[in-house]
């Protein structure tokens, strides 16, 4: 018997869930050569500020939670990765129009990004932090402080790869994130969304955006409670007006790179906030 073929809508995934635009909008996801492969969620500025209230409120627990829990929660997630691998493959072959070789090594390739990066979560610390020398009786401590709420546009050109390697080291030390993945493929991100709703991730922490990156960004880059703005995809857009509007509200901006971003501890730190403390030494 001849049945339907179920095509699937592709969500957008803010706050744990996984609403639709609410727009109502939507748009073609295509193969990359031209066939329908199915509907995706264009988000709009209404999204977008509701992905920066549900990072916003997770942003105490996952930085409160230890360095060690949180890299084991990453962990999980390249776990999960693992078991889907599949899946993954053939939405990378299908969008980007490469053999499924291709697609297996960057599909690899991103769980060990998620595995490198849980690393260095209870590490990074003893790189970043240090003890100062001071002409007195005092400790003087130095220790990054994860920034806050951390605004994405995922590199545009790579399904599942270049979005994990810059979604990956902002968690590592306690931000939450809010990323607008690839608009041309988006399927990775989505399908990574359902794993990280079937993992330990708490709701917030990640909030995908699918659809214009251009017309998504500016709201992030002048919202308020943004703290931090990762513009690696944004090459193709007004990038310098982006930086300006992020400058009215003091974000740190890393600008557009090219090619794939390497996994680095810089790239962790660049999202921290150093706090220093002053200590009196006890007198014997």
């Amino acid at each position: 018997m001849t049945r339907l073929e179920v095509l699937k809508t592709y969500k957008l995934y803010i706050g744990g869930k996984f609403p639709r635009s609410e727009s109502g909008r939507s748009y073609e996801v295509l193969s990359a050569n031209g066939a329908f492969l199915a509907n995706a969620a264009k988000a709009s500025r209404k999204d977008a500020r509701d992905a920066v209230v549900a990072a916003r409120s997770a942003v105490s627990g996952w930085s409160g939670a230890t360095g060690y829990n949180r890299g084991q929660v990453l962990y999980r997630i390249a776990e999960l990765l693992e078991g889907r691998r599949a899946q993954f493959i053939d939405e990378i072959s299908a969008t980007e129009g490469v053999s499924a070789a291709v697609a297996r090594a960057q599909v690899d390739a991103a769980i060990d990004v998620w595995v490198w990066y849980a690393g260095w979560a209870d590490k990074y610390l003893q790189v970043a932090g240090n003890g100062n020398p001071v002409s007195g009786p005092y400790f003087n401590i130095s220790t990054p402080e994860p920034t806050g709420v951390v605004a994405i546009i995922a590199p545009q050109d790579s399904s599942l790869l270049g979005l994990v390697s810059v979604v990956a080291p902002a968690l590592v030390s306690g931000n939450t994130v809010v990323v607008v993945s690839s608009e041309r493929l988006p399927l990775s991100a989505i399908s990574l969304s359902e794993v990280l709703a079937t993992s330990d991730v708490p709701a917030g922490v990640i909030n995908v955006l699918t659809g214009s990156a251009a017309e998504i960004a500016p709201w992030l880059a002048s919202h308020a409670d943004v703290n931090a703005l990762d513009l690696a995809g944004a090459g193709s857009l007004d990038w310098v007006d982006l930086q300006i509007a992020a400058a009215d509200t003091l974000k740190r901006v890393i600008p557009p790179e090219d090619g794939a971003v390497a996994p680095s501890v810089e790239r962790v730190t660049f999202f921290t906030e150093t706090k220093t403390v002053w200590h009196t030494k006890a007198i014997i």
